[in-house]
């Protein structure tokens, strides 16, 4: 049973300058332990985390003394629990977690306890941000326009969050039309410091979405976790982690002129990718900090899933409290804030002599040697510096198909489709831009690469340069502080003038939002088998993500998005060719329209005001007419319509006692699917539009939705039917049953028959046939869905056998009961011969207490072949989660009071 804190001989007052006290707090100095001042201030927030949580029940003395020995520690991988102070959660992510609490307090209540003991421990911050479809673009009423389709669409999602705010206490949910999740945390959310009930603590947050972690550049340790993760620590668990290793990244210098923020993180993405950062911390630091604003930062931070850090975390400096100051928070907050830290010596203060941190490992990069560039055309950390593009697109072209080629015939690579657009006589080339979108994901907190974006706009107008008329272009702003500020510079007119109308705040091509492309457009594409491009400013471009056509996909800077929407191409070199003709007829080339630095500083320095960031986030608290509007139920439980395409209750509880099932190995299972390496959770899990074919798209039929209202798979992620349709339901899968054919199939072993991916899961769960899925190496890369592994364990597989999970992923599907497995060094199936058509016996002692973490276990196959795998269930909490059947079921009957 928990105990009284064994350190609160080290609880504080904190007195404030002019007198009076801000609160209390556990002193790190206090323990006199010189061990704590060389440890990286991201390791300092998960120990004062445990100081202040330690209970000697569910936080223990012991592992304190774990992260205060940090150094010796880490490289053992050993496990740590972890509470954060907060939970964030994104619409689309957000929703399926409160469809699960609303089920748990169904099952609590059918079990006979309290269903109101279901509700956050902790503050949980919903943002509904609005993921907007982007079907009007060109044009003035762009957003209220795709906010009047959005809210018509999804009403009833919307309607479901707005009980859930009422329903559960300690849940704040921010309105759609505020703007997208990670930027409305930085400039608004994000605490910095913690004031509750007298004690002052860090802010740290998981969130259900991976690019949380844009909050590490205002000093937040915050990173991305499964939704069922999340959930957990909403209802009072601590997260159970292994120890990070910390990355220092010294930073030195100064960017040169013309060079953004883009550039740098790309820069940052692929040296940290190269040096291999998965599950550790970066922690930056150096001389060259000074020189990056908070937005930089930010910049950089939010592009660790990326480069595959758990976080890349920028301590708090003076830097961070002059943003705190811009984006409104008071005076006192701020006096707070920096008074607590320097306390705890977790301030950074580069007047003062630094003391040197320890790293696991160090790399440095002089910011004068990042140069513009770009990534692509299939994932983020293949990064082109701009001066070699077009040699690189020509590559691509030749080049057998794989992450950086096409295989496009020499003959074919010259050829235009000629097509009608509206009328006017068109072609299309190999490398034409279709899609140019200046999206919210990383960049759209920054406002020097936003406004950088409108000056070239200028520029370009002023010239006399267009846009083609049959490019997509949009612009989402991550908040609406962005548009005061381009509106106050007298910008937003000339990105009008170029496409770039605002079409909403939220999530928008990055995940696939793209909307349709002209009919025109589409045609010429498919019928003539063309390479189209789209040049997007946010942080992926995994195959088949942006939109079906675009087969190649670059990452760039927003005012790269607008040179490349105006080139009309990739396939341009921008030292030697003109971007294009201006008005006297003269050649326009890309030195034109660039901005210095210093004309992008003077516009920032005069129009981001701390005033358009508190009259934004006023309106938070009042909502809109819309939101407003929405009629919602009353009640604790919900009321569940089984008519409902978008809310279901899910089948996780369904004749749950309170007895755990215990562990359970797999016996005869048929191979699902099998697969290579780099198998994302974009591959995985539904996302984007529902394609007419598609399971999902038949379920929806029959169900009586008519397809121009199927909607994305996104804003159906609270019915779980649809979601389950949609696993495994990507263009672009390879599976190696299907010997080369791309595409959402699989083979149905017992009968040989080419399946949808569903349709096959469904006949062996009809016969009482287990599956499982083979796979190479970084299986399940990619966003922290929790449907990435809900879906598969609804599609009945019961184990997955890979060369190396992503840390999210493999943790998530030991969270629904899924056994995660990895083949041994230097193994994998096409080493051992597998081939997907054999059955696989995996067979695990009857006993919890009989498994360890990281044993070996034998896999033996019906062809007589036999290997040995390490089971990745990684600490003693994962055993007892699959002990119950998964994460849920644990946490319903740890409230209920059963033995565990």
């Amino acid at each position: 049973m928990a105990s009284a804190n064994p350190f609160n001989s080290i609880l504080k007052t904190l007195e404030k300058p002019q007198g009076g006290e801000f609160g209390k707090y556990y002193s790190l100095p206090a323990l006199n332990d010189p061990r704590i001042d060389k440890l990286p201030y991201s390791i300092k927030i998960l120990l004062e985390s445990a100081i202040r949580n330690c209970d000697e029940f569910q936080v223990k003395s012991k592992d304190v003394e774990k992260i205060i020995d940090w150094e010796n520690t880490s490289p053992k991988q050993v496990e740590i629990p972890f509470k954060p102070a907060r939970v964030l959660l994104q619409d689309f992510t957000g929703v399926p977690a409160v469809v699960d609490l609303a089920c748990m307090r169904d099952a609590m209540n059918k079990l006979g306890g309290d269903s109101n003991k279901i509700n956050p421990l902790v503050p949980v911050d919903l943002v509904i941000d609005h993921s907007v479809q982007v079907d009007v673009a060109r044009s003035e009423n762009a957003v209220q326009a795709n906010m009047e389709l959005e809210f018509q669409r999804n009403k009833e999602r919307f309607a479901f969050l707005k009980w859930g705010s009422s329903a559960f206490d300690n849940m704040l949910v921010v309105p759609p039309g505020s703007g997208i999740v990670h930027q409305v945390n930085l400039e608004y959310l994000g605490r910095v410091v913690f004031n509750t009930n007298g004690v002052l603590y860090p802010d740290s947050v998981v969130g259900t979405d991976s690019h949380t972690t844009m909050i590490d550049g205002l000093g937040v340790a915050g990173w991305g976790v499964g939704g069922i993760e999340a959930e957990a620590a909403m209802l009072g668990q601590p997260m159970s982690m292994v120890l990070p290793g910390v990355v220092g990244f010294k930073l030195l210098g100064k960017l040169r002129d013309g060079v953004t923020a883009t550039d740098l993180v790309l820069t940052v993405t692929q040296m940290l990718r190269k040096h291999g950062v998965v599950g550790k911390f970066v922690e930056f630091y150096g001389e060259g900090m000074s020189e990056l604003s908070l937005a930089d930062r930010a910049t950089i931070a939010n592009m660790s899933p990326e480069y595959g850090a758990t976080m890349g975390f920028f301590p708090v400096d003076h830097v961070t409290l002059q943003y705190l100051q811009l984006t409104g928070r008071s005076e006192e907050t701020i006096a707070m804030i920096e008074s607590y830290l320097r306390a705890n010596k977790m301030f950074v203060d580069y007047n003062e002599p630094q003391i040197e941190k320890v790293y696991s490992s160090y790399l440095q990069l002089k910011l004068e040697e990042v140069e513009p560039c770009i990534s692509g055309p299939k994932r983020p950390h293949d990064r082109v510096p701009l001066k070699e593009m077009k040699a690189d697109w020509q590559a691509c072209l030749d080049n057998r198909v794989g992450f950086k080629g096409f295989a496009i015939p020499k003959e074919s690579q010259d050829k235009a489709a000629k097509f009608s657009f509206h009328g006017t006589p068109a072609e299309l080339r190999h490398g034409d831009v279709v899609i140019a979108a200046i999206t919210s994901c990383t960049n759209t907190s920054n406002p020097s690469v936003m406004l950088g974006a409108a000056l070239v706009a200028k520029k370009a107008c002023e010239l006399g340069l267009e846009v083609k008329p049959w490019i997509k272009t949009s612009l989402a702003p991550g908040s609406g502080v962005v548009t005061k500020y381009l509106q106050k510079s007298g910008l937003q007119k000339y990105l009008n003038q170029l496409g770039f109308h605002i079409v909403g705040y939220g999530c928008t091509t990055c995940i696939g939002n793209s909307g349709d492309i002209d009919e025109s457009v589409a045609s010429a594409i498919s019928e003539n088998d063309m390479v189209a491009a789209a040049v997007l400013s946010g942080n992926r471009n995994f195959e088949g993500r942006v939109h079906p056509l675009t087969r190649a996909n670059y990452l760039a800077s927003p005012p790269l998005v607008v040179a490349y929407a105006l080139a009309g191409t990739v396939d341009i070199d921008f030292e030697t060719e003109p971007i294009g003709t201006g008005k006297d007829g003269k050649k326009i080339f890309f030195r034109d329209i660039w901005p210095s630095s210093e004309e992008v500083a003077n516009v920032v320095q005069s129009s981001v005001l701390p005033d358009m960031f508190k009259a934004t986030y006023e309106a938070i608290t009042k909502g809109n007419p819309m939101w407003n509007q929405l009629s919602v139920p009353s009640g604790s439980l919900y009321a569940w319509s089984p008519t409902s395409t978008y809310i279901h209750e899910p089948p996780y509880f369904k004749d749950m006692t309170m007895s755990p099932p215990g562990p359970h190995g797999v016996k005869d299972a048929y191979c699902l699917l099998n697969f290579g390496d780099s198998i994302t959770t974009d591959h995985i899990s539904p996302a984007g539009s529902i394609h007419k074919d598609s399971p999902a798209a038949k379920f929806l039929l029959e169900h009586g939705v008519d397809r121009r209202d199927f909607n994305s798979y996104g804003s159906r992620r609270g019915n779980d039917e649809i979601m389950a349709r949609g696993t495994f339901a990507n263009i672009r899968l390879v599976n190696k049953l299907l010997k080369g054919e791309v595409g959402p199939k699989t083979i149905h072993i017992p009968t040989g028959e080419k399946l949808s991916v569903y349709d096959a899961a469904m006949r062996y769960k009809t016969a009482g046939q287990d599956t499982i899925i083979l796979a190479g190496a970084e299986y399940g890369s990619g966003s922290s869905r929790d449907w990435a592994a809900k879906g598969p364990m609804l599609l009945g597989v019961k184990a997955v056998i890979a060369k190396s999970f992503e840390r999210i992923h493999r943790s998530n599907l030991v969270g629904m009961g899924i056994i995660p497995l990895c083949f041994k060094s230097g193994e994998d199936a096409d080493t051992l011969g597998l081939t997907g058509h054999e059955r696989y016996t995996i067979d695990l002692p009857s006993c919890v207490s009989e498994i360890r973490p990281g044993q070996d276990v034998t896999v033996a196959t019906d062809s007589g072949r036999s290997f040995t795998c390490t089971v990745r269930f990684d600490t003693e909490v994962e055993l007892a989660y699959f002990n119950h059947g998964g994460i849920l079921q644990y946490v319903i009957r740890n409230l209920i009071g059963a033995k565990q």
